[in-house]
């Protein structure tokens, strides 16, 4: 897609639909639901699995949807599913982080008696807070790719790294 070319009003449409999904799943579950359950304190923290099983669900559709799209459809709307698809890929690492050290503490709880406070601690600052920052942080990076697909637009690294320009 060259610079001149315009973009479609329903081109634009498709183009915000990984972005509205993958900003939904970061907002709406590791942001309000995370804190929904946790203020409701220690006795419904198991509850607190649903966020990232909805998360991965979130990641899942994201994955599928970006490898179903083509180039021959519509380049500005590929580019964009390819934009979401890369910081899905981070965000996965990071929740399979988060994942990993929650079911370490588990363990380390139940089978190797560490104290409930170590293991909340563990879990916080190993796996809680990196989620948490890249949230923060994707939150920004996803937003301004949002925009770029309200305004017909691909950021310029995008368009170098996703698009099929000479």
């Amino acid at each position: 897609m060259s610079e001149h070319e315009q973009v479609t009003a329903e081109e634009i449409r498709a183009a915000k639909v990984p972005h509205d999904i993958f900003l939904s799943n970061l907002i709406m579950n590791h942001i309000l639901l995370f804190t929904g359950i946790a203020a409701f304190g220690g006795q419904y923290i198991k509850f607190l699995a649903l966020v990232p099983l909805f998360s991965f669900i979130a990641l899942a559709v994201t994955f599928y949807r970006a490898s179903r799209v083509t180039r021959e459809d519509s380049e500005f709307v590929y580019v964009h599913w390819q934009i979401a698809r890369r910081w899905s890929v981070l965000f996965t690492g990071v929740l399979t982080l988060l994942c990993t050290v929650s079911f370490l503490g588990w363990l380390g709880q139940e089978y190797g008696n560490l104290m409930t406070e170590m293991v909340y601690a563990l879990i916080g600052g190993l796996g809680i807070l990196p989620t948490l920052l890249t949230v923060l942080v994707l939150v920004v990076i996803e937003s301004d790719s949002l925009h770029h697909a309200r305004m017909g637009t691909m950021p310029e690294s995008a368009r170098k790294r996703f698009s099929a320009e000479d």
